[in-house]
Protein backbone atom coordinates (compact mmCIF):
# COMPACT_ATOMS: atom_id res chain seq x y z
CA UNK A 1 0.00 0.00 0.00
CA UNK A 2 1.06 3.72 -0.59
CA UNK A 3 1.98 5.35 2.21
CA UNK A 4 -0.03 8.16 4.14
CA UNK A 5 2.40 11.24 5.08
CA UNK A 6 4.59 10.91 7.91
CA UNK A 7 4.73 12.51 11.45
CA UNK A 8 7.64 14.58 11.77
CA UNK A 9 10.77 12.91 12.65
CA UNK A 10 9.22 9.74 11.01
CA UNK A 11 12.15 8.08 8.94
CA UNK A 12 11.10 6.93 5.07
CA UNK A 13 11.03 3.62 6.39
CA UNK A 14 8.83 3.56 8.92
CA UNK A 15 6.52 5.70 6.71
CA UNK A 16 6.44 2.40 4.05
CA UNK A 17 5.84 -0.06 7.13
CA UNK A 18 2.27 -1.82 6.43
CA UNK A 19 0.08 -1.09 9.46
CA UNK A 20 -1.97 -3.73 11.80
CA UNK A 21 -4.79 -4.58 11.34
CA UNK A 22 -5.92 -5.11 14.40
CA UNK A 23 -7.50 -2.35 15.90
CA UNK A 24 -5.63 0.43 18.08
CA UNK A 25 -5.57 0.41 21.44
CA UNK A 26 -4.42 3.05 24.06
CA UNK A 27 -2.79 6.03 22.70
CA UNK A 28 1.54 5.67 22.47
CA UNK A 29 2.50 6.74 25.92
CA UNK A 30 -0.67 6.66 27.55
CA UNK A 31 -0.72 4.68 30.89
CA UNK A 32 -3.07 2.02 31.84
CA UNK A 33 -4.75 3.85 34.05
CA UNK A 34 -5.27 7.00 31.87
CA UNK A 35 -6.97 5.18 29.27
CA UNK A 36 -9.75 4.29 31.42
CA UNK A 37 -10.33 7.29 33.43
CA UNK A 38 -13.44 9.04 32.82
CA UNK A 39 -13.23 12.62 31.40
CA UNK A 40 -14.59 14.96 33.94
CA UNK A 41 -17.86 16.67 33.65
CA UNK A 42 -18.05 18.75 29.87
CA UNK A 43 -18.86 22.51 30.59
CA UNK A 44 -22.53 23.08 30.55
CA UNK A 45 -24.41 25.49 28.97
CA UNK A 46 -23.54 27.14 25.50
CA UNK A 47 -20.18 28.23 25.32
CA UNK A 48 -20.34 31.53 23.73
CA UNK A 49 -20.98 31.79 19.72
CA UNK A 50 -21.69 27.93 19.81
CA UNK A 51 -24.95 27.45 17.73
CA UNK A 52 -27.31 25.43 18.81
CA UNK A 53 -26.25 22.63 16.47
CA UNK A 54 -22.76 22.73 17.36
CA UNK A 55 -24.25 21.13 20.45
CA UNK A 56 -25.10 18.01 19.39
CA UNK A 57 -22.27 17.63 17.57
CA UNK A 58 -20.04 14.26 17.66
CA UNK A 59 -17.38 13.90 20.52
CA UNK A 60 -13.81 15.04 19.84
CA UNK A 61 -12.12 13.08 22.43
CA UNK A 62 -13.20 9.47 22.89
CA UNK A 63 -14.71 8.00 26.06
CA UNK A 64 -14.64 4.27 27.19
CA UNK A 65 -18.26 3.17 27.22
CA UNK A 66 -19.15 1.23 30.34
CA UNK A 67 -21.94 -2.14 30.38
CA UNK A 68 -24.25 -2.05 33.48
CA UNK A 69 -22.32 -5.22 34.95
CA UNK A 70 -19.31 -3.20 34.98
CA UNK A 71 -20.46 0.19 36.43
CA UNK A 72 -21.87 -1.82 39.10
CA UNK A 73 -18.05 -3.42 39.58
CA UNK A 74 -16.82 0.42 39.72
CA UNK A 75 -19.35 1.22 41.86
CA UNK A 76 -18.81 -1.50 44.59
CA UNK A 77 -15.10 -0.63 44.10
CA UNK A 78 -15.31 3.34 45.04
CA UNK A 79 -18.05 2.81 47.64
CA UNK A 80 -15.30 0.18 49.90
CA UNK A 81 -13.51 3.05 49.95
CA UNK A 82 -15.53 6.26 50.48
CA UNK A 83 -18.37 6.97 52.90
CA UNK A 84 -21.51 5.62 52.79
CA UNK A 85 -23.39 8.61 50.34
CA UNK A 86 -20.34 10.12 48.83
CA UNK A 87 -21.58 8.87 45.50
CA UNK A 88 -25.03 9.89 45.57
CA UNK A 89 -24.31 13.78 47.04
CA UNK A 90 -21.34 14.02 44.15
CA UNK A 91 -24.04 13.13 41.44
CA UNK A 92 -26.74 15.09 43.24
CA UNK A 93 -24.40 18.04 43.27
CA UNK A 94 -23.12 17.48 39.22
CA UNK A 95 -26.57 17.63 38.09
CA UNK A 96 -27.29 20.63 40.11
CA UNK A 97 -24.60 22.27 38.46
CA UNK A 98 -25.06 21.71 34.97
CA UNK A 99 -28.81 22.84 35.27
CA UNK A 100 -27.78 26.16 37.33
CA UNK A 101 -25.37 27.03 35.01
CA UNK A 102 -27.70 25.92 31.69
CA UNK A 103 -30.75 27.15 32.80
CA UNK A 104 -29.44 29.99 35.63
CA UNK A 105 -28.64 32.17 37.60
CA UNK A 106 -31.95 33.70 37.68
CA UNK A 107 -34.28 31.52 39.82
CA UNK A 108 -36.14 29.18 38.03
CA UNK A 109 -39.08 26.62 38.80
CA UNK A 110 -37.84 23.41 39.16
CA UNK A 111 -39.84 19.87 39.24
CA UNK A 112 -37.78 16.67 40.08
CA UNK A 113 -39.68 12.93 39.97
CA UNK A 114 -37.98 10.71 42.12
CA UNK A 115 -37.67 6.89 41.73
CA UNK A 116 -37.51 4.43 44.98
CA UNK A 117 -33.85 3.53 43.76
CA UNK A 118 -30.71 5.47 44.65
CA UNK A 119 -31.49 7.26 40.86
CA UNK A 120 -34.06 9.10 42.88
CA UNK A 121 -31.69 9.43 46.30
CA UNK A 122 -29.70 11.54 43.22
CA UNK A 123 -33.02 13.49 42.88
CA UNK A 124 -33.20 14.06 46.16
CA UNK A 125 -29.45 15.62 46.81
CA UNK A 126 -30.30 17.31 43.41
CA UNK A 127 -32.91 19.44 44.93
CA UNK A 128 -31.68 20.62 47.82
CA UNK A 129 -28.66 21.49 46.11
CA UNK A 130 -30.81 23.52 43.67
CA UNK A 131 -32.58 24.97 46.48
CA UNK A 132 -29.54 26.47 48.28
CA UNK A 133 -28.78 27.77 44.82
CA UNK A 134 -32.01 29.77 45.35
CA UNK A 135 -34.42 28.46 42.72
CA UNK A 136 -37.56 27.06 43.44
CA UNK A 137 -38.10 23.22 43.87
CA UNK A 138 -40.67 20.46 44.23
CA UNK A 139 -40.29 17.27 43.92
CA UNK A 140 -42.76 14.28 43.07
CA UNK A 141 -42.44 10.73 44.75
CA UNK A 142 -45.13 7.72 44.25
CA UNK A 143 -43.50 5.53 46.14
CA UNK A 144 -40.93 5.12 49.28
CA UNK A 145 -36.99 4.92 48.97
CA UNK A 146 -36.44 1.65 48.68
CA UNK A 147 -32.55 1.58 49.69
CA UNK A 148 -30.89 2.94 52.17
CA UNK A 149 -29.34 5.94 50.79
CA UNK A 150 -31.95 6.79 49.17
CA UNK A 151 -34.38 6.62 52.55
CA UNK A 152 -31.23 9.30 53.47
CA UNK A 153 -31.42 11.31 50.63
CA UNK A 154 -35.19 11.79 51.10
CA UNK A 155 -35.06 12.74 54.97
CA UNK A 156 -32.32 15.56 54.25
CA UNK A 157 -35.03 17.00 51.58
CA UNK A 158 -36.61 19.64 53.49
CA UNK A 159 -38.84 21.23 50.54
CA UNK A 160 -42.25 20.46 49.22
CA UNK A 161 -43.09 16.47 48.16
CA UNK A 162 -45.71 16.37 45.87
CA UNK A 163 -47.48 12.36 45.78
CA UNK A 164 -49.23 13.32 42.15
CA UNK A 165 -48.59 14.45 38.65
CA UNK A 166 -49.77 18.09 37.90
CA UNK A 167 -53.26 18.47 36.57
CA UNK A 168 -54.50 19.75 33.28
CA UNK A 169 -55.49 22.76 35.34
CA UNK A 170 -51.81 23.25 36.57
CA UNK A 171 -51.29 26.09 34.27
CA UNK A 172 -47.37 26.47 34.78
CA UNK A 173 -45.78 23.10 36.38
CA UNK A 174 -41.92 23.97 36.00
CA UNK A 175 -39.12 25.78 34.04
CA UNK A 176 -36.96 22.52 34.31
CA UNK A 177 -38.29 19.13 34.69
CA UNK A 178 -35.97 16.50 36.05
CA UNK A 179 -35.87 13.16 35.30
CA UNK A 180 -34.14 10.73 38.95
CA UNK A 181 -36.92 7.88 38.14
CA UNK A 182 -34.67 5.16 37.14
CA UNK A 183 -30.91 4.86 36.68
CA UNK A 184 -29.26 2.02 34.97
CA UNK A 185 -30.38 -0.88 36.91
CA UNK A 186 -34.45 -1.05 35.28
CA UNK A 187 -34.65 -4.50 33.52
CA UNK A 188 -38.55 -4.71 33.04
CA UNK A 189 -41.01 -2.66 32.09
CA UNK A 190 -42.39 0.30 33.46
CA UNK A 191 -45.82 -0.03 35.00
CA UNK A 192 -48.43 1.49 37.25
CA UNK A 193 -48.30 5.20 38.37
CA UNK A 194 -44.34 4.91 37.36
CA UNK A 195 -45.53 4.61 33.58
CA UNK A 196 -48.03 7.32 33.87
CA UNK A 197 -44.95 9.51 35.06
CA UNK A 198 -42.79 8.39 31.74
CA UNK A 199 -45.91 9.52 30.06
CA UNK A 200 -46.48 12.52 31.56
CA UNK A 201 -42.80 13.33 30.99
CA UNK A 202 -42.71 12.33 27.74
CA UNK A 203 -45.01 15.53 27.12
CA UNK A 204 -43.68 18.26 28.58
CA UNK A 205 -43.04 21.58 27.01
CA UNK A 206 -40.29 22.28 29.75
CA UNK A 207 -36.41 20.84 28.82
CA UNK A 208 -36.07 17.87 30.76
CA UNK A 209 -32.50 17.02 32.49
CA UNK A 210 -31.97 13.18 33.13
CA UNK A 211 -29.59 11.71 35.84
CA UNK A 212 -27.48 9.16 34.78
CA UNK A 213 -30.18 7.65 31.77
CA UNK A 214 -33.42 8.74 30.67
CA UNK A 215 -36.00 6.14 32.51
CA UNK A 216 -37.06 3.39 30.72
CA UNK A 217 -34.10 3.13 28.16
CA UNK A 218 -31.47 0.28 28.88
CA UNK A 219 -28.04 1.63 29.26
CA UNK A 220 -26.02 -1.16 27.59
CA UNK A 221 -28.02 -1.12 24.16
CA UNK A 222 -30.42 1.85 23.76
CA UNK A 223 -33.80 0.27 23.54
CA UNK A 224 -36.41 0.66 25.64
CA UNK A 225 -36.84 -2.05 28.19
CA UNK A 226 -39.86 -3.94 27.45
CA UNK A 227 -40.66 -1.93 24.44
CA UNK A 228 -42.22 0.58 26.52
CA UNK A 229 -40.92 4.14 25.35
CA UNK A 230 -39.87 6.14 28.14
CA UNK A 231 -38.07 9.65 28.33
CA UNK A 232 -36.86 11.51 26.00
CA UNK A 233 -34.48 14.11 27.68
CA UNK A 234 -33.05 17.56 27.08
CA UNK A 235 -29.72 16.29 28.43
CA UNK A 236 -28.45 13.60 30.37
CA UNK A 237 -25.47 13.90 33.20
CA UNK A 238 -24.43 10.56 33.47
CA UNK A 239 -22.02 9.60 35.99
CA UNK A 240 -18.53 7.34 36.48
CA UNK A 241 -18.67 6.64 32.86
CA UNK A 242 -20.07 6.61 29.28
CA UNK A 243 -22.74 3.70 28.71
CA UNK A 244 -22.94 2.55 24.94
CA UNK A 245 -27.09 2.87 25.49
CA UNK A 246 -27.17 6.72 25.55
CA UNK A 247 -24.82 6.64 22.12
CA UNK A 248 -27.10 3.96 20.00
CA UNK A 249 -30.49 3.08 18.87
CA UNK A 250 -33.16 4.84 20.68
CA UNK A 251 -30.95 5.90 23.01
CA UNK A 252 -28.79 8.40 20.70
CA UNK A 253 -32.35 10.50 20.43
CA UNK A 254 -33.86 9.90 24.22
CA UNK A 255 -30.10 11.28 25.66
CA UNK A 256 -30.16 14.40 24.00
CA UNK A 257 -26.95 16.37 24.88
CA UNK A 258 -24.23 14.10 27.37
CA UNK A 259 -22.86 15.28 30.01
CA UNK A 260 -20.56 12.48 31.94
CA UNK A 261 -18.98 13.01 35.38
CA UNK A 262 -16.77 10.16 36.76
CA UNK A 263 -17.66 11.26 40.38
CA UNK A 264 -14.15 11.61 41.16
CA UNK A 265 -14.29 7.77 40.99
CA UNK A 266 -12.04 6.82 37.57
CA UNK A 267 -9.43 5.16 40.20
CA UNK A 268 -11.68 2.28 40.39
CA UNK A 269 -12.01 2.14 36.58
CA UNK A 270 -11.93 -0.99 34.81
CA UNK A 271 -10.55 -2.60 31.44
CA UNK A 272 -13.10 -2.24 28.58
CA UNK A 273 -13.57 -3.20 25.05
CA UNK A 274 -16.18 -0.23 23.96
CA UNK A 275 -15.01 3.10 23.26
CA UNK A 276 -16.87 6.21 21.55
CA UNK A 277 -15.19 7.26 18.08
CA UNK A 278 -13.51 10.39 18.16
CA UNK A 279 -10.09 12.18 16.24
CA UNK A 280 -8.14 11.13 18.75
CA UNK A 281 -8.67 7.47 17.47
CA UNK A 282 -7.64 8.18 13.74
CA UNK A 283 -4.80 10.68 14.28
CA UNK A 284 -2.78 9.69 11.67
CA UNK A 285 -5.49 10.35 9.27
CA UNK A 286 -5.85 14.38 10.62
CA UNK A 287 -2.13 14.59 10.21
CA UNK A 288 -1.35 17.00 7.03
CA UNK A 289 0.27 15.41 3.62
CA UNK A 290 3.69 16.00 3.26
CA UNK A 291 4.36 18.90 0.48
CA UNK A 292 6.23 16.33 -2.25
CA UNK A 293 3.00 13.57 -2.13
CA UNK A 294 1.55 12.82 -5.38
CA UNK A 295 -1.18 10.64 -6.97
CA UNK A 296 0.82 7.78 -6.61
CA UNK A 297 1.80 8.39 -2.95
CA UNK A 298 -1.84 7.86 -2.50
CA UNK A 299 -3.05 4.54 -3.71
CA UNK A 300 -5.33 3.27 -6.22
CA UNK A 301 -9.69 2.39 -5.60
CA UNK A 302 -11.82 0.38 -7.89
CA UNK A 303 -15.62 1.02 -7.52
CA UNK A 304 -17.14 -1.91 -8.90
CA UNK A 305 -21.38 -1.56 -8.68
CA UNK A 306 -23.91 0.73 -11.28
CA UNK A 307 -26.30 -2.25 -12.76
CA UNK A 308 -28.73 -1.08 -15.09
CA UNK A 309 -30.62 1.71 -13.15
CA UNK A 310 -28.21 2.04 -10.46
CA UNK A 311 -25.23 3.38 -11.99
CA UNK A 312 -25.76 7.04 -10.01
CA UNK A 313 -24.67 4.43 -6.74
CA UNK A 314 -21.08 3.59 -8.18
CA UNK A 315 -20.45 7.35 -9.38
CA UNK A 316 -21.62 8.64 -5.81
CA UNK A 317 -19.06 5.76 -4.40
CA UNK A 318 -16.59 6.66 -6.73
CA UNK A 319 -16.59 10.40 -6.70
CA UNK A 320 -16.60 10.08 -2.58
CA UNK A 321 -13.23 8.58 -3.08
CA UNK A 322 -11.87 11.18 -5.43
CA UNK A 323 -12.59 13.58 -3.06
CA UNK A 324 -11.52 12.14 0.08
CA UNK A 325 -7.71 11.51 -1.86
CA UNK A 326 -7.24 8.64 -3.04
CA UNK A 327 -4.86 8.78 -5.75
CA UNK A 328 -6.59 7.67 -9.11
CA UNK A 329 -10.04 6.17 -8.99
CA UNK A 330 -11.55 3.47 -11.32
CA UNK A 331 -15.15 2.66 -11.59
CA UNK A 332 -16.78 -1.16 -13.30
CA UNK A 333 -20.20 -0.22 -13.92
CA UNK A 334 -21.76 -3.76 -14.34
CA UNK A 335 -25.15 -2.37 -15.70
CA UNK A 336 -23.37 0.16 -17.99
CA UNK A 337 -20.35 -1.37 -19.97
CA UNK A 338 -20.07 1.48 -22.73
CA UNK A 339 -20.02 4.41 -19.88
CA UNK A 340 -16.48 5.53 -19.96
CA UNK A 341 -17.08 9.12 -19.12
CA UNK A 342 -18.34 11.01 -16.26
CA UNK A 343 -18.81 14.65 -17.46
CA UNK A 344 -19.62 16.26 -13.66
CA UNK A 345 -16.00 14.58 -12.60
CA UNK A 346 -14.17 13.82 -15.70
CA UNK A 347 -10.89 12.60 -13.10
CA UNK A 348 -12.75 9.22 -12.96
CA UNK A 349 -11.09 6.07 -15.20
CA UNK A 350 -13.80 4.03 -16.09
CA UNK A 351 -12.38 0.24 -16.15
CA UNK A 352 -13.00 -3.44 -16.61
CA UNK A 353 -12.44 -5.66 -13.38
CA UNK A 354 -9.81 -7.29 -15.08
CA UNK A 355 -6.61 -9.12 -13.65
CA UNK A 356 -4.32 -6.26 -14.72
CA UNK A 357 -7.00 -3.20 -12.58
CA UNK A 358 -7.03 -5.83 -9.84
CA UNK A 359 -3.13 -6.45 -8.86
CA UNK A 360 -2.99 -2.26 -9.10
CA UNK A 361 -5.33 -1.89 -6.45
CA UNK A 362 -4.98 -0.98 -2.93
CA UNK A 363 -8.58 -0.85 -1.91
CA UNK A 364 -11.66 -2.50 -4.04
CA UNK A 365 -15.34 -1.56 -3.23
CA UNK A 366 -17.98 -3.54 -4.15
CA UNK A 367 -21.90 -3.72 -3.89
CA UNK A 368 -23.15 -0.06 -4.55
CA UNK A 369 -26.10 -0.29 -6.80
CA UNK A 370 -24.29 -4.12 -8.04
CA UNK A 371 -27.53 -5.62 -8.08
CA UNK A 372 -27.90 -9.57 -7.47
CA UNK A 373 -27.35 -11.07 -11.18
CA UNK A 374 -25.00 -13.82 -12.27
CA UNK A 375 -22.63 -11.39 -13.04
CA UNK A 376 -23.15 -9.48 -9.93
CA UNK A 377 -22.70 -12.66 -7.84
CA UNK A 378 -19.17 -13.75 -10.27
CA UNK A 379 -17.74 -10.05 -9.01
CA UNK A 380 -18.22 -10.38 -5.50
CA UNK A 381 -16.56 -14.34 -5.83
CA UNK A 382 -14.07 -12.27 -7.39
CA UNK A 383 -13.96 -9.50 -5.19
CA UNK A 384 -13.48 -11.94 -1.89
CA UNK A 385 -10.20 -13.34 -3.29
CA UNK A 386 -8.38 -10.10 -3.98
CA UNK A 387 -5.50 -9.72 -1.02
CA UNK A 388 -6.51 -5.89 -1.22
CA UNK A 389 -8.64 -4.03 0.82
CA UNK A 390 -11.98 -4.80 0.48
CA UNK A 391 -15.06 -2.95 1.16
CA UNK A 392 -18.56 -5.09 1.24
CA UNK A 393 -21.50 -3.06 0.90
CA UNK A 394 -25.78 -3.15 -0.27
CA UNK A 395 -25.78 -6.08 -2.63
CA UNK A 396 -22.56 -7.29 -1.49
CA UNK A 397 -24.02 -8.18 1.39
CA UNK A 398 -27.13 -9.49 0.13
CA UNK A 399 -25.32 -11.72 -2.27
CA UNK A 400 -23.44 -13.34 0.85
CA UNK A 401 -26.43 -13.70 2.84
CA UNK A 402 -28.07 -15.62 0.32
CA UNK A 403 -25.33 -18.05 -0.95
CA UNK A 404 -23.64 -19.83 0.94
CA UNK A 405 -20.62 -20.33 -1.03
CA UNK A 406 -19.91 -16.34 -0.52
CA UNK A 407 -20.50 -16.50 2.97
CA UNK A 408 -17.55 -19.39 2.93
CA UNK A 409 -15.82 -17.56 1.08
CA UNK A 410 -15.84 -14.13 3.16
CA UNK A 411 -14.98 -16.34 6.31
CA UNK A 412 -11.42 -17.46 4.62
CA UNK A 413 -8.36 -15.55 6.21
CA UNK A 414 -6.82 -12.66 3.77
CA UNK A 415 -3.87 -10.42 4.14
CA UNK A 416 -6.02 -7.49 3.45
CA UNK A 417 -8.98 -6.63 5.85
CA UNK A 418 -12.31 -6.92 4.93
CA UNK A 419 -14.32 -3.82 5.82
CA UNK A 420 -18.63 -4.52 6.02
CA UNK A 421 -21.54 -1.61 5.79
CA UNK A 422 -25.04 -2.76 6.93
CA UNK A 423 -27.80 -1.17 7.51
CA UNK A 424 -30.07 -3.22 9.78
CA UNK A 425 -32.15 -4.84 7.50
CA UNK A 426 -28.68 -5.96 5.69
CA UNK A 427 -27.58 -6.92 9.07
CA UNK A 428 -30.47 -8.99 9.68
CA UNK A 429 -30.23 -11.19 6.84
CA UNK A 430 -26.78 -11.80 7.47
CA UNK A 431 -27.75 -13.03 10.91
CA UNK A 432 -30.81 -14.98 9.97
CA UNK A 433 -32.78 -12.86 12.46
CA UNK A 434 -34.86 -9.65 12.22
CA UNK A 435 -34.54 -6.07 12.20
CA UNK A 436 -35.91 -5.77 15.44
CA UNK A 437 -33.60 -8.00 17.06
CA UNK A 438 -30.90 -6.04 15.66
CA UNK A 439 -32.04 -3.28 16.83
CA UNK A 440 -32.54 -4.44 20.15
CA UNK A 441 -28.89 -4.56 20.78
CA UNK A 442 -27.02 -3.17 17.79
CA UNK A 443 -23.57 -3.36 19.66
CA UNK A 444 -24.14 -7.19 20.60
CA UNK A 445 -25.73 -7.66 16.25
CA UNK A 446 -22.10 -5.73 15.19
CA UNK A 447 -19.98 -8.04 17.72
CA UNK A 448 -21.48 -10.96 16.09
CA UNK A 449 -21.54 -10.26 12.74
CA UNK A 450 -18.08 -9.06 13.09
CA UNK A 451 -16.66 -13.17 14.11
CA UNK A 452 -18.62 -14.59 12.09
CA UNK A 453 -17.35 -12.38 8.81
CA UNK A 454 -14.12 -12.38 10.46
CA UNK A 455 -14.13 -8.76 8.91
CA UNK A 456 -14.76 -5.21 10.48
CA UNK A 457 -18.43 -4.19 10.63
CA UNK A 458 -19.31 -1.04 10.45
CA UNK A 459 -23.54 -0.94 11.18
CA UNK A 460 -25.31 2.00 10.17
CA UNK A 461 -28.19 4.25 11.66
CA UNK A 462 -28.15 6.37 14.49
CA UNK A 463 -25.03 6.00 16.60
CA UNK A 464 -23.43 3.68 13.89
CA UNK A 465 -21.54 0.85 15.45
CA UNK A 466 -17.62 -0.03 14.58
CA UNK A 467 -16.61 -3.90 15.66
CA UNK A 468 -13.84 -6.04 15.42
CA UNK A 469 -13.67 -9.76 14.87
CA UNK A 470 -11.16 -9.47 18.47
CA UNK A 471 -14.22 -7.93 20.19
CA UNK A 472 -13.10 -4.18 20.51
CA UNK A 473 -16.06 -1.54 19.38
CA UNK A 474 -16.77 2.22 19.09
CA UNK A 475 -19.86 4.12 18.76
CA UNK A 476 -19.98 6.65 16.35
CA UNK A 477 -22.01 10.02 17.50
CA UNK A 478 -21.51 12.57 15.02
CA UNK A 479 -24.18 12.70 12.18
CA UNK A 480 -27.84 13.59 11.80
CA UNK A 481 -31.37 12.31 10.22
CA UNK A 482 -30.12 14.22 7.60
CA UNK A 483 -28.19 11.29 6.26
CA UNK A 484 -31.79 9.70 6.08
CA UNK A 485 -31.75 9.57 2.80
CA UNK A 486 -30.69 7.23 -0.75
CA UNK A 487 -27.33 7.05 -1.61
CA UNK A 488 -25.19 8.77 1.54
CA UNK A 489 -24.27 4.94 2.36
CA UNK A 490 -22.56 4.66 -1.02
CA UNK A 491 -20.80 7.62 -0.14
CA UNK A 492 -19.62 6.46 2.91
CA UNK A 493 -18.56 2.94 1.07
CA UNK A 494 -16.47 5.56 -1.46
CA UNK A 495 -14.81 7.32 1.57
CA UNK A 496 -14.18 3.40 3.16
CA UNK A 497 -12.12 3.01 -0.17
CA UNK A 498 -10.20 5.94 -0.07
CA UNK A 499 -8.89 6.21 3.79
CA UNK A 500 -8.36 2.51 2.92
CA UNK A 501 -6.33 3.09 -0.61
CA UNK A 502 -3.71 5.60 1.13
CA UNK A 503 -2.29 3.44 3.51
CA UNK A 504 -4.22 3.98 6.66
CA UNK A 505 -4.39 1.81 8.96
CA UNK A 506 -7.23 -0.29 8.95
CA UNK A 507 -9.22 0.90 11.82
CA UNK A 508 -8.32 4.33 11.77
CA UNK A 509 -9.27 4.65 7.85
CA UNK A 510 -13.17 3.38 9.35
CA UNK A 511 -12.95 5.62 12.36
CA UNK A 512 -11.98 8.27 10.55
CA UNK A 513 -14.25 7.61 7.50
CA UNK A 514 -16.99 7.22 9.92
CA UNK A 515 -16.54 10.28 12.11
CA UNK A 516 -16.07 12.43 8.71
CA UNK A 517 -19.17 10.75 7.10
CA UNK A 518 -21.54 11.84 10.00
CA UNK A 519 -19.53 15.45 10.41
CA UNK A 520 -20.91 15.97 7.32
CA UNK A 521 -24.03 15.91 8.49
CA UNK A 522 -23.14 18.28 11.42
CA UNK A 523 -21.44 21.01 9.32
CA UNK A 524 -24.89 20.96 7.29
CA UNK A 525 -26.62 21.90 10.40
CA UNK A 526 -30.34 20.77 9.55
CA UNK A 527 -32.16 17.40 9.83
CA UNK A 528 -33.32 18.14 5.75
CA UNK A 529 -32.52 18.95 2.46
CA UNK A 530 -29.03 17.32 2.20
CA UNK A 531 -28.64 14.81 -0.81
CA UNK A 532 -25.68 12.33 -1.07
CA UNK A 533 -23.44 14.18 -3.50
CA UNK A 534 -23.29 16.81 -0.90
CA UNK A 535 -21.66 14.51 1.43
CA UNK A 536 -18.42 14.55 0.33
CA UNK A 537 -17.22 17.80 0.53
CA UNK A 538 -18.84 18.20 3.37
CA UNK A 539 -16.81 15.44 4.83
CA UNK A 540 -13.62 17.04 3.24
CA UNK A 541 -14.48 20.42 5.14
CA UNK A 542 -14.31 18.50 8.34
CA UNK A 543 -11.15 17.03 7.89
CA UNK A 544 -9.54 20.19 6.22
CA UNK A 545 -10.42 21.46 10.09
CA UNK A 546 -8.95 18.67 11.25
CA UNK A 547 -5.81 18.77 9.99
CA UNK A 548 -5.58 22.54 10.53
CA UNK A 549 -6.02 22.07 14.16
CA UNK A 550 -3.34 19.41 14.16
CA UNK A 551 -5.51 16.30 14.76
CA UNK A 552 -5.54 17.12 18.55
CA UNK A 553 -9.42 16.10 18.66
CA UNK A 554 -11.02 19.46 17.72
CA UNK A 555 -11.64 20.90 14.57
CA UNK A 556 -11.22 24.32 14.52
CA UNK A 557 -14.87 25.13 14.49
CA UNK A 558 -16.28 27.47 16.54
Amino acid sequence: MSPPGRPKGESPSAQREARPISPPGRPKGESPSAQREARPISPPGRPKGESPSAQREGSRVSQPLYTVAQLRAMEAAARSSLPAGTLMQRAGCAAAQHIHVTYGPQPRSILVLCGPGNNGGDGYVCANELRALGHRVRCLASAAPATDEAAVARAQWSGQTMSRLPTAADRHVADVVVDALFGIGLRRPVEGPHFEQLAWLRQQPAPVVALDVPSGLDADTGSWVGDVPGVCATSTVTFLGAKPGLYTGAGAEAAGRVLIDDLGASGWGVATDGRLNAPDQFAAVARPRPRNAHKGSHGNVAIVGGSAGMVGAALLAARAALRLGAGRVFVDCIGAPELRFDPVQPELMFRHRDAALLRSLQALVIGCGLGTSAEALAATQLALEQDCAVVLDADALNLIASAPQLERAARRPTRGVRICTPHPLEAARLLGSSVDEVQRDRVAAARRLAERLSSAIVLKGAGSVIAWPDGHYWINDTGSAALATAGTGDVLAGMLGALLAQGFGAAEAVLAAVWLHGRAADLHSADIGLVASEVAPLAVQALIRLRAAGGRGGDGST
